[in-house]
């Protein structure tokens, strides 16, 4: 067997040689590195185009590197069809009926037969059990189903999150994430809005570039509110209402509150919310493979998501540090529509911008298509490695074609044409031409068989199954926290004293605000205000050991209806700061509930302020990770399973790095052994030919000799003496040259011998870089931060009135929401 469980290389097949139609011995192994430069894999139904995406998923995850995977057809979800045991009644779940039946098999006949083939499809590529195992154990995969309960719920609709501190600073990213994400939201109303002259495309861009040069995210309830009431009066050198009339903005308002309140759009607002960081790997660190289903979407639905989750890569991606190495990989199963030649859909933008950047963050883009003739050449110039298997016309190879010379003169690399023409006309099922341009020529090869059972695209009921138990442990894992006063809903009649019409007084030096309401008051319903008070402290938290040194904005809001004044702030409730949008203005009709009788001091206001600050001092701290083995601590805000990520990627770098540094000592010294080797088997092909020719000679005069010995004159001659002497000699020499070819061969053997060793002294020391460690297994110590006492200020406190709806019996619920900064 031979050895392809190397660092940082990918086994994705063997050689193919088109001439005598058969797979070699020697491997392919693909550099991981080689990613950084994006890949296209191309070819048609049948091809063997998902097997090879799956392998080089597989690979990836075997060295630890996690994947993004957008899947339009269903087929990636064979990922999680792994089976060590390889036995029949893995696979029996699995095989179809259909295909039994066309096989004249009975569905366990088949499901055994189906066992058999890849156990020996295994064995014959060098695989085994272990392998597939292996394969299990180094990723958690994942299925999410956007909009849909099927596989793990996800939903980008929350909020339009403000983008990181380095992606604020570059103007341009900001401009084309605001132009793609109102593209694909609007494509959710039906819009295709052209960002130029579309007055909702117009209006929505500048409310989000209004909020997020505040530091504002928007959530859609929010950007509803903002349609109707922008944050500004003119829109360019118009005034608001002559660019954008306000009942034409509320109807624009409307569209987007029906499909917020639609039933059928619900499973949009629920499941964990689209951040990259998680997806690529679990709370405890563990890269995984996830994988988005999006077949069960229509195609406006598509469009819009793609949009919006590849916004959020180009915004993860920006967030990291620059690097060689590969950290991540996004791979799309089915790039057709999604980067068109001509027309510039929502998703074209961030690809393509993807595509131009990635390579410096060591995110590897890789796109597969059946369709080339519908792919922007130009943008896919960027791809530095081309996968090119069994086309389906002419037409295809000739965009193929065209693609793959952009893409070696983009690198500086020469280029024939009527080659790679005769190759791709010949290319059969699971071959593929291999256009690298870190390679010195294109190579083809067989792709290997996969670890993963390849059953074709999964029905929603299939998925569900899979993900039946990761919901389950997700539901396990949660801790109930019980509701804070503020927001839980009473099961008794309020026993607060009776509610007044008009507002209590208030100390005038003393700000008083609305929170807006988030539920409608029915006709039976009354609406009351209750007082509580709001705070937003600014902190500042500094460890010199963890080189943290931050300010923090936190807001706490703490009820004063039937409160304890002395354990107010214990009870308080943490609200994100931006979520507090309050109003200047109560609702009309609207009864207030009293507060206690000190709220009439403002003195009590003042004491209420400090205590807050006090509260605050001693309780809230700044949580960071370290990690001594790698003498790292985690940045502000980065969760632990981010920072096990990141320890992660410092291996692969620390391992790329060592393995780059061998190469480089090794280099010269392989050289030069392969330049002896390659010299020692010229001089055996020019011995060889010095042999046959001495040998013929040879022949001839001996013959010459011995035919004039038996036919010629009955004496010999001198000549004849002279000839048979000669021809003596020449025999001489073919023992001689017979000697000279064993000794080049024996040379050639020694030489062959000392480069085998040099190779395995070389393959040893990259074996002794291997780091066993798995991120999710790296030892992690807490580190508590306290904020420094006095730089500690509160920057707005007021009292703040909450709105509840109250029934004729007297039962109250919250009309309001607040929104805790963990969400």
């Amino acid at each position: 067997m031979q050895d392809f469980e190397k660092l940082g290389v990918f086994y994705l097949g063997r050689i193919f040689d088109l001439e005598k139609g058969r797979v070699r011995d020697e491997l392919l192994l693909y550099d991981a590195k080689d990613l950084t430069t994006h890949a296209v894999c191309v070819g048609m139904t049948g091809s063997g185009k998902t097997g090879l995406g799956i392998t080089l998923l597989e690979e990836a995850a075997i060295d630890g590197i996690p994947a993004l995977v957008i899947d339009p057809k269903g087929d990636m979800g064979n990922l999680l069809l792994t089976f060590p045991g390889l036995q029949a009644s893995d696979f029996l779940p699995w095989v179809e009926p259909e295909a039994a039946a066309r096989a004249g098999l009975t569905v366990n006949e088949y499901a055994s037969k189906t066992a058999k083939t890849w156990q020996k499809g295994i064995a014959e590529w060098g695989q085994d059990a272990s392998r597939i195992e292996k394969f299990k154990n180094s990723v958690d995969i994942a299925v999410y189903t956007p909009g849909s309960q099927t596989g793990l719920p996800l939903t980008v609709l929350r909020s339009f999150v403000a983008p990181s501190a380095a992606l604020a600073e570059d103007p341009e990213a900001i401009r084309d994430r605001i132009v793609s994400a109102v593209s694909g939201l609007l494509a959710l109303l039906g819009i295709a809005a052209d960002p130029i002259r579309s007055r909702e495309h117009i209006l929505i861009s500048n409310i989000l570039q209004q909020a997020w040069s505040e530091g504002r995210s928007l959530d859609i309830q929010n950007l509803i509110r903002e349609i109707q009431s922008p944050p500004f009066d003119r829109v360019g050198v118009f005034d608001l209402e002559s660019f954008f009339p306000s009942n034409e903005r509320l109807d624009l308002a409307v569209q987007l509150n029906n499909l917020l309140a639609s039933p059928s759009f619900a499973d949009w607002m629920q499941g964990e919310s689209l951040e990259i960081g998680r997806l690529l790997y679990t709370p405890k660190g563990k890269p995984r493979i996830a994988i988005i289903s999006i077949a069960h979407l229509n195609d406006t639905e598509r469009m819009s998501f793609v949009t919006l989750l590849l916004n959020e890569v180009v915004s993860w991606m920006r967030a990291q540090p620059g690097t060689s190495s590969l950290r991540a990989l996004l791979y799309m199963d089915e790039i057709f529509g999604y980067f068109p030649p001509t027309a510039v859909p929502p998703s074209k933008v961030p690809m393509l911008t993807l595509l131009k950047q990635a390579r410096a963050y060591g995110l590897g883009v890789v796109l597969a298509t059946q369709n080339p003739v519908d792919l922007d050449y130009k943008g896919l110039a960027n791809a530095g490695t081309w996968f090119i298997g069994r086309l389906q016309t002419e037409r295809d190879k000739l965009r193929v074609l065209e693609g793959l010379e952009g893409a070696s003169q983009a690198a500086g690399y020469a280029f024939d044409r009527s080659r790679m023409d005769k190759i791709l006309s010949a290319l059969g099922h699971r071959v593929f031409l291999m256009h690298n341009v870190h390679e010195d020529r294109p190579t083809l090869f067989q792709t290997r068989w996969a670890l993963s059972y390849l059953r074709g695209p999964l029905t929603r009921k299939q998925i569900q199954n899979l993900m039946a138990p990761q919901k389950a442990d997700l539901a396990a894992q949660k801790v109930e926290i019980p509701s804070p006063e503020l927001v839980e809903e009473a099961q008794m009649p309020s026993e607060i004293q009776p509610d007044m019409a008009k507002q209590p007084a208030i100390p005038s030096q003393i700000s008083q605000f609305y929170l807006p309401m988030e539920a409608s008051v029915g006709e039976s319903e009354s609406l009351v205000y209750r007082p509580a008070l709001s705070g937003t402290a600014r902190l500042h938290f500094v460890s010199a050991r963890a080189k943290v040194d931050v300010w923090q904005d936190f807001s706490l809001v703490a009820s004063l209806s039937g409160a304890n004044t002395t354990t107010l702030w214990e009870e308080s409730t943490p609200v994100r700061t931006e979520s507090l949008n309050l109003q200047k203005r109560p609702y009309p009709h609207a009864k207030f509930s009293a507060p206690p009788e000190s709220a009439a001091r403002a003195s009590s206001f003042t004491s209420w302020r400090n205590e807050m600050a006090g509260y605050l001092y001693r309780n809230q701290t700044l949580t960071v990770w370290e990690c001594r083995d790698f003498k790292q601590f985690s940045r502000v805000g980065e969760s632990e399973g981010d920072f096990r990520g990141r320890l992660a990627h410092l291996m692969h770098e620390k391992r790329d790095l060592e393995v780059e540094k061998l190469r480089k000592r090794y280099a010269p010294k392989l050289a030069r052994m392969q330049e002896r080797l390659r010299k020692a088997q010229v001089r055996v092909e020019k011995e060889k030919a010095q042999f046959g020719q001495q040998k013929v000679q040879t022949a001839v005069s001996v013959g010459a000799t011995i035919i004039g010995a038996l036919f010629g004159r009955k004496t010999m001659s001198a000549g004849t003496i002279g000839r048979a002497t000669t021809s003596m000699r020449g025999v001489g020499r073919v023992a001689r040259e017979k000697q000279d070819i064993a000794r080049a061969q024996r040379e050639v053997r020694v030489v062959n011998e000392k480069l085998l060793a040099l190779e395995d002294e070389f393959q040893a020391e990259i074996a002794g870089l291997k780091m066993d460690i798995q991120p999710e297994e790296l030892v992690l110590g807490e580190i508590q931060i306290r904020p420094r006492k006095t730089d500690l200020t509160i920057s707005r406190f007021a009292l703040i009135w909450l709105p509840w709806k109250v029934s004729q019996a007297g039962f109250v619920e919250p009309a309001f929401e607040l929104k805790s900064p963990e969400n």
